[in-house]
């Protein structure tokens, strides 16, 4: 089992390259990125906001910190900083795993803003103590474990692209066909170019697809630009916008279980990311990627923002474009930090309709199920026990995307882990995998599966 958890440094020493594209195919592809994640990465600070009755400009203000953070992150993550980041085409964004918690603590007499970001900052503290340990958890994770944590990752995402796609869960006509034809002809644009062009085209064939909704969104009114006048063209993110930070047990407890829900999910994704980029995902490399997420986490809490992970949605677009190399996300990062900067743009990028999104979204959430179902194939899904373990873990995953109040009655620090469904998806995953095939007496043949197929 030794050689299980022996890194390989050549994987580490070898980074997939920095510079494969011309400029304007990295600024396009980069750009792609960024809408794509623009939506989820703003949300959080969104909905935090409001929960805590924060004003506009304040909501503004806590977006912006946000994309600061996020962009800084990416950057890291992408071009490995000291012992932080992969070295892998990452997008990070604030996670949503912990907006039960931060929504419950916005609530609480005396916790407030100041108390979320204190617990953030522990937190991503407590993140980077723990993360060598958690590195060693890719043992866990054979080809059996990996594709079904990675298929459900794809079956979550689904009913965001879903929701999107009908006009956005708010939209008061959800569903009208006005939405719907503008999702399938950004889908049908995506569709065509991976059909009939190649190379450049296929590359920026979400953004064209975006671009050509954007269009259309735009002739019949359906973009809204009111407010862009009075935001500011220029503005800098200060820390500790809101205060000095402040520690209280309680909040700190429930985040730091969240930064573990966190590694969890983090973990399918970035072996979900090897696959696609051809490389071997090492337990150093993990390591190294899982620092880069509690460090985020602890630098988000001083610049007035929330614990911060990788985003899923953007390994489906890496699968689906091909563009692998590391410089894309890079320039997605340099993206996110200007935005930070330009509230205007910022503003601009905001005003893509949900159902533009949403065309773009069907395609490469389902992207990130093929992978999985792909990694699956590597594994003996012939046998019965393992049939079993696909099927059990990819229903517990899809309980709370079917129905979120499931787990209601359970106590509240199971929160995190309940509420997401890739996190229940790997603990079920890693749970029967070492039930039927590690302790089960049939031999090491799931964990020994690992080695032999790199």
């Amino acid at each position: 089992m030794s050689d299980l958890t022996e890194p390989r440094i050549p994987a580490i020493s070898a980074p997939p390259p920095l510079a494969r594209l011309p400029l304007l195919q990295l600024i396009l592809v980069g750009l792609q990125h960024v809408l794509l994640m623009y939506g989820g990465a703003v949300a959080v600070p969104l909905i935090i906001g409001q929960a805590a009755g924060l004003s506009r400009e304040e909501i503004a203000f806590l977006i912006n910190a946000d994309l600061l953070v996020a962009g800084v992150a990416t950057i890291v993550q992408s071009m490995g900083i000291g012992p932080m980041g992969i070295r892998m085409p990452v997008m990070m964004g604030a996670s949503f795993a912990a907006v039960g918690s931060m929504v419950a603590m916005a609530g609480m007499p005396g916790i407030g803003m100041t108390g979320i970001f204190g617990a953030t900052i522990a937190a991503g503290f407590f993140g980077m103590i723990i993360a060598p340990f958690m590195s060693k958890v890719v043992r866990f994770f054979p080809p059996l474990v990996t594709g079904t944590v990675i298929t459900s990752i794809g079956l979550s995402l689904f009913p965001v692209a879903v929701n999107w796609a009908g006009g956005g869960s708010a939209a008061a006509q959800f569903g009208s066909p006005v939405y719907l034809a503008i999702a399938a002809l950004v889908l049908g644009t995506i569709l065509l170019i991976n059909r009939f062009m190649r190379g450049f085209w296929v590359n920026i064939s979400v953004l064209i697809g975006m671009a050509l909704g954007y269009v259309l969104s735009g002739a019949i009114g359906m973009v809204d630009l009111s407010g862009i006048d009075n935001a500011p063209w220029f503005q800098i993110v200060t820390p500790l916008h809101f205060g000095m930070p402040e520690f209280h047990l309680a909040p700190i407890l429930s985040m730091c279980l969240v930064v573990v829900i966190i590694f969890v999910e983090s973990t399918g994704m970035f072996l979900a990311l090897g696959k696609i980029t051809g490389q071997e995902v090492t337990p150093r490399m993990l390591r190294r990627g899982l620092l880069c997420d509690a460090g985020a986490s602890f630098l988000a809490g001083f610049f007035n923002t929330f614990t911060h992970s990788s985003f899923a949605q953007n390994i489906g677009l890496v699968q689906m474009t091909g563009v692998r190399c590391r410089s894309v996300t890079i320039m997605a990062g340099v993206f996110l930090i200007t935005l930070s900067l330009l509230p205007k743009a910022a503003y601009l990028v905001a005003s893509i309709p949900p159902a533009v999104l949403g065309g773009a979204a069907i395609a490469m959430f389902g992207m990130v199920a093929a992978t999985g179902i792909k990694i699956l194939q590597e594994a003996d899904i012939a046998d019965r026990r393992n049939q079993l373990l696909v099927a059990v873990s990819i229903g517990m995953g899809l309980i709370p995307v079917v129905r979120p109040e499931f787990f209601a009655h359970l106590p509240l620090w199971m929160g995190p882990i309940t509420h997401s469904g890739i996190a229940m998806a790997a603990v079920s995953a890693v749970c029967l995998n070492l039930m039927f095939n590690v302790l089960g007496g049939a031999g090491r043949t799931a964990m020994s599966g690992h080695v032999h197929q790199h």
